[in-house]
């Protein structure tokens, strides 16, 4: 009802998964679609991403997880975090496969099982925020596999600084090799070992071990800025409104809440109807721009919760025309990272707080 949305490109969703797939080849893809996707939305992108070669899907909740079997992906969902005790029924129900790290955990799935259910064991190798010491992993493994309603389908681990310290990731590839050694010795094979996020298969072949995760690649944009940039990956997401009413004010005038700065020249604001309800945050009330008619114009005062206010100047500007705050238009982009480096952030957090009240347009 209002010209505010977001454009994702599924052809880039594709094209990022293919150059993913064949840069860790014959390593499978895992398309991690938690958080809605990053925003992309996730039954879209799942789709995209699995027609382009990734094998399965992972997501933090088991209601996302349910979310994408209502829609119909019947490919194996992982859970990256395991669920509270109570949610094992959910677990079993929606055919998802969990992450365990707990004895409470693997002891509830064995209880409900009536066919062996894989679980994915996770070891904590330097994260520090959930997963099993490498202590307990050992003994978790052996009561997984002496259980008969449950299958050790996989060992991993998450890297915590896969994108800027080479050193303290290759620390925790000794230790995930570790225990994964000390559990053959103990006679526990392991059919599947990951480790890998976007970052880490990009950064270090060496722990693509038999499937990678990959979440900010696939969505086109690189977890670091020296990492993935000579991949050729596509942004995906571009955000979109309009021109809704225009205003001629002389020098001096301060628009918005605060009154925060003057027009430095006689010339027109421009109302756009998105604002931090949306995503766009408050803190580029200062720094930001748009693009109209392929040219950028800077904000005129503070990011409201429904509305920005630019300064077009005299320019040729009307109501009506499109207005770009991520994205390509024409010649000129907005990268996701520009927003995320003028206020202190990571492009990740950008595109995942672009709201739901910013309807999703799917190309093609």
């Amino acid at each position: 009802m209002r010209p505010t949305w977001v454009d994702i490109d599924l052809d880039a969703i594709g094209h990022n998964i293919g150059i993913l797939v064949d840069l860790v080849a014959p390593t499978g893809v895992c398309a991690v679609v938690k958080a809605d996707a990053y925003g992309h939305g996730d039954v879209p992108v799942a789709e995209a991403a699995l027609s382009a070669g990734a094998t399965c899907l992972a997501v933090a909740l088991v209601a996302e997880g349910a979310r994408l079997r209502e829609a119909g992906i019947d490919a194996p969902i992982l859970l990256l975090s395991e669920p509270p005790v109570s949610s094992a029924p959910a677990v079993l129900q929606w055919n998802l496969t969990p992450t365990v790290y707990t004895r409470a955990m693997i002891e509830a799935l064995a209880g409900l099982a009536t066919t062996p259910i894989p679980v994915h064991l996770k070891v904590d190798t330097g994260m520090h925020r959930v997963g099993a010491s490498a202590d307990d992993a050992i003994g978790f493994a052996r009561l997984i596999t002496e259980s008969p309603g449950l299958d050790l389908a996989a060992l991993w681990t998450h890297f915590a600084v896969a994108e800027e310290d080479a050193g303290f990731t290759r620390l925790q590839i000794e230790r995930f090799e570790a225990t994964m050694k000390e559990l053959r010795s103990a006679g526990i094979e392991v059919p599947v070992a990951h480790a890998a996020n976007t970052a880490g298969a990009i950064a270090f072949p060496e722990a693509r071990y038999d499937l990678v995760r990959v979440g900010i690649g696939m969505y086109g944009l690189q977890p670091a800025p020296t990492v993935g940039a000579d991949l050729g990956l596509h942004p995906a997401m571009r955000v979109v409104s309009a021109v809704a009413h225009l205003r001629r004010h002389p020098a001096g005038t301060r628009p918005s809440y605060g009154r925060r700065r003057p027009l430095p020249a006689d010339g027109r604001v421009a109302s756009i109807p998105i604002g931090y309800a949306d995503g766009v945050p408050r803190l580029l009330s200062s720094w930001g721009e748009v693009l109209i008619r392929g040219k950028r114009y800077p904000l005129a005062g503070t990011v409201t919760m429904d509305y920005l206010v630019v300064d077009v100047g005299v320019d040729d500007v009307e109501v009506g025309d499109e207005v770009v705050l991520i994205g390509r238009q024409d010649s000129e982009e907005i990268m996701v990272e520009e927003w995320a480096e003028r206020i202190g952030t990571i492009n990740y957090e950008i595109v995942c707080q672009i709201g739901p009240r910013m309807p999703r347009r799917y190309r093609p």
